[in-house]
């Protein structure tokens, strides 16, 4: 097993092939998203556009890995550095009505295999600090039924409460499934009045 560090930063053009391949998988094969069919780089390119024309956050965990041995498709010789994309998060607005501008919806997503190494919770406490840094005061989370818990517990650790379930909203592969929402305050010691907030949000909950 290579030895692997990661880095999180800004999301760039260069990022944008393999962030559409690890979304494609999620669409493809689960229905933690609602898509059905996987957005093309271009599609990629116009959102981060987008986010980066409102001041919102898109982020990705850059992963170097220390090569232990031979054999790996591209040759790498034993302590080659090589660098990939291992996940993804930005921050989207939560409804298009200009009253919402202040409130944001989360979006993670780690590479298949990459989960359980702690990249979900550097790229969520990142993404949140900079959704402060931006004057987002809310930050909703929308949890498909699969998988819902371990994205729950994540979400839960930062700080965000469960804010209501919709059920049977999205039909994807064959089944109805429900969506459960989750809220994070970025406000809390904050004047209430005051727009917007600026509070780090809360880790290890």
């Amino acid at each position: 097993m290579p030895a692997t560090t990661a880095v999180i930063r800004d999301a760039t053009h260069t990022d944008l092939g393999a962030i559409a391949a690890i979304f494609s998988h999620y669409v493809t094969e689960t229905v933690v998203t609602f898509e059905e069919v996987p957005p093309t780089v271009d599609d990629w390119a116009r959102r981060l556009a987008d986010l980066t024309e409102r001041g919102l956050p898109f982020l990705v965990a850059e992963v170097a890995e220390v090569a232990e041995i031979l054999g790996d498709t591209d040759r790498t010789v034993p302590g080659d550095t090589r660098r990939t994309v291992a996940g993804y998060a930005y921050a989207g607005p939560w409804r298009p009505k200009p009253a919402y501008r202040h409130t944001a919806e989360d979006a993670i997503y780690l590479a298949p295999g990459r989960t359980g190494a702690g990249l979900g919770a550097a790229l969520l406490g990142a993404l949140l600090t900079r959704c402060a840094e931006a004057g987002v005061r809310q930050v909703v989370a929308v949890i498909a039924d699969s998988g819902s818990d371990a994205s729950a517990a994540l979400h839960r650790r930062f700080g965000f409460t469960p804010a209501g379930t919709l059920a049977g909203v999205g039909r994807k592969h064959g089944r109805w499934i429900d969506t459960h929402l989750m809220q994070c305050d970025l406000t809390t010691g904050t004047d209430p009045q005051t727009e917007p907030g600026r509070r780090s949000p809360h880790v290890g909950r």
